[in-house]
């Protein structure tokens, strides 16, 4: 058995100060990731940071056209929350399909995205709705976040505050779910803004990405014909026990016309 200290922040410049100090610490706050890490002696902290009690990483709202959560919001509290529900409904229905109940109702929004796991929902949104991660230190553009499998642009002591995302005209999200662990084996996030499309698909690489290549076609045409002659290349894709690359990239292509069909059944947010 290895020896961790446990420790509670007050504050998010405290649990920083905290990070700075010990090399080996972790931060915590859902710790759906990092307590079965532990329990299969895959890491060994020398401290764990409880961020569960610092209020300035809690709440939601809305101003101008963006959507503001912060980090320590729980996926259930996303699923059910109203002003989620009316700014991007697509954002609530995701969070009420990640995992199961129980990882619903204790884990967060900000280790989700901090941790990068590949099968994750939340980074497909992130990237999908243009959002700004806030940290400790800076904000930073989605499209600079996400590095690599559980890489970010995260500095080590730097902790995501918040998420902020672009609310758009609509969105939607389509997921083929692992049966056992509720994972995406395939996610795609498609939200259509005044200036353009973005999709973001989750599950199918060693990292969340936006297909560019159906963004342009949905671009020139909001529709699932403008995808028919769109493909998702195999050869970026993984073989893996849930999905070989020829399977996933179906199912990309699949799921994402999913997302457009239940986009397309939402009026415009703002219509002109």
């Amino acid at each position: 058995m290895y020896e961790t200290s446990y420790v509670r922040a007050t504050s998010v410049d405290e649990a920083v100060a905290w990070l700075r100090e010990q090399e080996e610490a972790r931060p915590l706050s859902g710790g759906m990731t990092l307590i079965p890490t532990l329990k299969q002696r895959l890491a060994a902290p020398s401290h764990l940071i409880d961020l569960t009690r610092i209020d300035a990483l809690r709440g939601v709202s809305v101003n101008g056209d963006t959507l503001r959560v912060g980090a320590l919001t729980r996926h259930a509290e996303v699923a059910t929350s109203e002003v989620v529900g009316n700014a991007i409904p697509a954002l609530a229905q995701l969070a009420s399909v990640i995992a199961d109940p129980q990882v619903r109702n204790r884990g967060t929004m900000g280790g989700s995205v901090a941790n990068n796991d590949p099968a994750a929902d939340y980074p497909s949104a992130v990237l999908a709705l243009d959002a700004r991660v806030v940290t400790s230190s800076r904000t930073i553009a989605a499209d600079d976040f996400f590095i690599d499998t559980f890489e970010t642009a995260l500095a080590p002591a730097e902790l995501v505050t918040a998420l902020e995302y672009r609310i758009p005209l609509r969105a939607a999200y389509a997921k083929f779910r692992q049966p056992a662990s509720g994972y995406a084996v395939v996610g795609v996030f498609v939200a259509e803004y005044a200036d353009g499309v973005r999709v973001g698909v989750t599950g199918a690489g060693a990292s969340v990405f936006r297909w560019r290549e159906a963004e342009a076609a949905l671009a020139r045409e909001m529709s699932e014909a403008s995808l028919a002659t769109v493909r998702m290349d195999p050869a970026l894709l993984p073989d893996d026990d849930n999905a070989s690359a020829t399977y996933r990239a179906h199912l990309v292509e699949t799921y994402t016309r999913r997302a457009v069909q239940a986009l397309l059944a939402q009026p415009p947010r703002h219509a002109d």
